[in-house]
């Protein structure tokens, strides 16, 4: 039960093959002939089988008493059904169609023949899948690609092949190539997810043209990325803006950006050019792994040195420069003309030893995160040597390496060297310095990526049942835009500061309601049918006395009625103006994206929204760490700190406004869209002077059960699964979700575990988690798994004589949801000096509630038949014990939910 389930797709032992008569190329597509040749080209390890569909006789039942983890089918596509029923009589466990052209309804019939005989189905429409490391070529891709530990996962067939092509002549090898058209029955959140957990594959490049369920999608990428680095480029860019849109988020957000912001979120890399995913490729296949962001410079020209110090300011990265004591230590074995001011120039006299040095020195400073080695061809110079040069060097330092041998004949030997010895290489400084951003940008995203928020923030609780009124009042008169006033009250629910807004239907009543607010007041136009109050007059600031109230009032409904007369009008807000003499204006706002639901923006506010085009974005739930790094992507962001004799504006209480709106889009899957515009923050605070809001009935949650949070592209953190418990002798201590924070008190509970302990849960004996497995096991996608920790409280005596108080990771309990999605596996560990403390009992009803509450039937597990501490557990609970058939070294164990 440990592998994973598609390893009989990605790691056949044993393959059939539909593709006509292996010695008749009449009987063959071209699929099936390109199939042929790429089997017959190398010797696969396992067992293959050739079957004629047309010719049976004797051969199925033969064949399927043993059985097959692959059945490849490349036939006619009137014979496409027939062979995969016959795969699944012979107990095939997965399948592979290689045919092109399927229409969707003829896709659909054949996964649902895959869904009956529980096949897993790859295709159609692909190109098919290559394993360098299993001698497997399954493609009609070309020839099988070079060993390597890149994956690339495509959904062209054009781009597979070509990337393919390039990488045979670049010195990239791969441990898997997956090609996935339309209609497939795997998706590719089902590859990323072996990919995950694939040990030969330590880095991940997907092109992509579009993902079907984006909580799977994100879930898989969340997954994968927080494993190893994934670069992606995405085709069908769409321009910004939705005519449709009743806000200004609306109009200015596209879905291109949200793509942005949820790729961020997950981690991975966005790439935006084939050349830059080239780049990229180059880069993974070095196995380089997430630094920082300066970049140091060797060169034997200032020219170049300069377009490539350029271009890493082009790029938001770093000059990397060497450190004073560095300098010193380097400049007297250098050439006297070389400078180390900015660049590392070593001049035009620069010899591979030169190289060397300069190169080991940037390796060694704390200062560096990464080397680029420029190379510009000279009269004399030694274009190989300063390529083996940076060989030897790379073997010594542990930064990222990157190359750019300019020029074209003169040193193409010395771009076969560094592609032998996996440095990337360049022809271009641009290029090269893209290609580190790449690197850059994926440890940056790693830090979004470790991000998991509560639906709530620790702020004070808001009135979601008063908000939740509001919105079921507005759609039970069959409207979906609040007005002005609807909508800041649904702000003032979740304690968000707005002006004080009163709504007048006469002149009399906005003088008398001004009068006491106080001037100056604004008044603004009240309908649900205007979406742009300006556009039509209906917006009058800074009036002074009641005079001018009743002549605005008068001036604004005969304007509005007539520039937009079919407007429903009823009447006019007053409200105090805003008193922040030196406020900037920003605007908060919220899109709904197909497929990757609410996003949250932010930018600059005020009339001209469009034309300033500022915005920033965020998939929710946001903590104060996210809302922080949201605010500084904007533009605005520069004006926010002490600017032309202005206060630097009050951050925290912007980061709040920002949470409270997380915590909206969390609590009411009915917001579709909303701007809060603008909002007025000085170093005092922020307030909303104007809002509007658009709703719609909330999506039903795809397991039919009541599920606030089925609406978000990434499950919040489930705070609601945290109780105290008292312990058996006394004591209590906490049950909760783990979450990424825990990763150091996981890994003392794993260190401090007896042997017996170690090798029951693991069945091995190491003594630590490998770094990868504790990133696995701490930064979970709650929507498929979830993990429950119990954590102790106890009081240390401190340095000076006092105490201190630590939390300590007791137990664990852990389910993961199996492919059928109405079971789950479940693990066990409890801390020895806690052991027969209730604990184990407490965490395992406690996982079985949580699974119950996901919807799942059954929970189940492998118990060491030499376990029987845990035996005895498990029939306490009520959990049935059978002999496992797979091993008899286990039992299984299982409870009905």
């Amino acid at each position: 039960m440990d592998k994973h389930y598609l390893t009989p797709l990605f790691a056949p032992q044993s393959i059939v093959v539909f593709a006509g008569q292996a010695d008749d190329p009449a009987t063959q597509t071209p699929q099936a002939k390109a199939l042929h040749e790429a089997l017959a080209a190398q010797r696969y390890s396992g067992r293959l089988a050739f079957v004629d569909i047309h010719n049976t006789t004797g051969t199925l039942a033969d064949l399927a008493q043993t059985g097959f983890d692959l059945a490849i089918i490349a036939l006619p596509t009137q014979d496409l059904s027939a062979a995969l029923e016959i795969a699944g009589r012979m107990a095939c466990r997965s399948a592979l169609i290689i045919a092109s052209g399927i229409a969707a309804d003829r896709a659909a019939e054949l996964k649902k023949i895959a869904r009956r005989e529980n096949i897993y189905l790859l295709g159609p429409n692909g190109l098919g899948l290559q394993r360098p490391q299993l001698q497997l070529n399954a493609s009609a891709a070309g020839p099988l690609a070079r060993a390597g530990s890149l994956a690339l996962v495509s959904q062209s067939g054009a781009l597979t092949s070509s990337v393919l092509d390039w990488a045979s002549t670049n010195g990239v090898g791969f441990s898997s190539v997956v090609s996935l058209g339309p209609n497939t029955g795997v998706d590719i959140a089902q590859v990323l997810d072996f990919l995950a957990n694939d040990p030969q594959t330590h880095s991940i490049v997907v092109y992509l043209e579009g993902i079907s369920n984006a909580r799977r999608f994100m879930s898989a990428l969340r997954s994968a990325a927080n494993a190893k680095p994934v670069v992606v480029l995405k085709a069908g860019r769409k321009p910004a803006g939705n005519e449709a849109a009743q806000t200004h988020s609306g109009a200015i957000v596209g879905s291109d950006d949200v793509f942005d912001a949820a790729l961020r979120r997950a981690g991975a890399v966005r790439v935006r050019s084939f050349v830059a995913l080239f780049s990229a490729a180059k880069c993974l296949a070095s196995r380089y792994r997430p630094v920082g962001k300066r970049l140091a410079i060797v060169t034997n020209g200032g020219g170049p040195g300069v377009l490539a110090a350029d271009w890493v300011n082009e790029i938001f990265l770093q000059l990397g420069k060497l450190s004073p004591e560095s300098v010193i230590a380097l400049r007297p074995l250098l050439p006297t003309q070389a400078s180390l001011a900015d660049l590392i120039d070593l001049s035009e006299e620069a010899t591979p030893e030169h190289y060397r040095i300069a190169i080991e020195a940037a390796g060694k400073d704390r200062q560096i995160d990464g080397v680029l080695a420029i190379y510009s061809p000279k009269a004399g110079a030694d274009a190989t040597g300063v390529a083996h040069a940076l060989a030897d060097v790379k073997r010594a330092i542990g930064k990222p390496l990157l190359a750019c041998w300019m020029g074209d004949a003169t040193v193409l030997p010395a771009r076969a060297i560094l592609n032998e010895t996996a440095i990337p290489s360049f022809r271009t400084p641009e290029a090269a310095v893209g290609a580190f951003g790449n690197i850059a940008t994926f440890y940056q995203n790693q830090l979004l990526l470790q991000q998991t928020p509560p639906p709530l923030s620790t702020l004070a609780k808001p009135d979601i049942d008063g908000a939740r009124l509001i919105i079921e009042g507005v759609l039970a008169e069959r409207r979906q835009v609040l007005t002005e006033m609807e909508s800041k009250t649904l702000l003032s629910a979740f304690h968000i500061p707005v002006t004080k807004t009163i709504l007048a239907r006469t002149a009399n009543e906005a003088m008398m309601i001004a009068t006491q607010l106080g001037f100056p007041v604004a008044l603004k136009i009240e309908s649900p049918d205007i979406s742009h109050k300006s556009d039509v007059e209906g917006v009058v600031l800074n009036i002074l006395n009641a005079t001018g109230v009743r002549d605005a009032y008068y001036d604004m409904v005969q304007n509005v009625a007539r520039l937009q007369p079919d407007a429903r009008i009823n009447g006019v807000t007053v409200q105090n103006m805003a008193r922040a003499r030196r406020g900037r204006e920003v605007c908060v706002g919220l899109v709904t994206d197909e497929p990757f639901g609410p996003v949250i923006s932010f930018g600059a506010g005020g009339t001209m929204i469009e034309l300033i085009n500022d915005r920033a974005m965020e998939l929710p739930p946001l903590n104060q760490f996210l809302a922080r790094r949201l605010i500084e992507r904007s533009r605005v962001a520069e004006t926010l700190g002490e600017w032309r004799g202005a206060s630097a504006v009050n951050m925290e209480a912007l980061e709040q406004v920002l949470l409270r709106v997380s915590e909206m889009v969390c609590e009411l899957p009915q917001l579709r869209e909303m701007d809060i515009n603008p909002i007025i923050v000085d170093e005092t605070g922020a307030v909303a002077v104007d809002a509007r809001i658009v709703i719609a009935h909330a999506p039903q949650a795809g397991n039919g059960r009541a599920n606030n949070y089925s609406h978000l592209a990434i499950l919040p953190y489930p705070a609601r699964f945290e109780q105290v418990w008292p312990l058996r002798g006394g004591g209590e201590y906490t049950v909760r979700p783990i979450h990424p924070d825990d990763a150091q008190m996981l890994q003392q509970l794993m260190q401090h575990l007896s042997p017996e302990s170690r090798y029951f849960r693991f069945i091995s004996s190491i003594v630590e988690l490998p770094p990868s497995m504790l990133a696995r096991f701490t930064l979970i996608d709650y929507d498929r798994e979830m993990a429950l920790v119990a954590v102790f409280r106890e009081r240390k005596a401190g340095p000076n004589g006092g105490f201190i108080e630590t939390e300590r990771i007791v137990g664990v309990s852990r389910y993961i949801t199996n492919p059928d999605q109405s079971s789950c596996e479940f693990a066990l560990v409890v801390a020895d000096d806690f052991s027969g403390k209730g604990l184990g009992s407490r965490l395992m009803l406690s996982i079985m509630d949580v699974a119950r509450e996901k919807g799942l039937a059954e929970i189940e597990g492998l118990v060491l038949a030499k376990n029987p501490g845990m035996l005895k557990l498990m029939r306490g609970l009520g959990y049935s014990v059978k002999p496992f058939a797979e091993d008899p070294d286990f039992k299984l164990v299982t409870h009905t939910l």
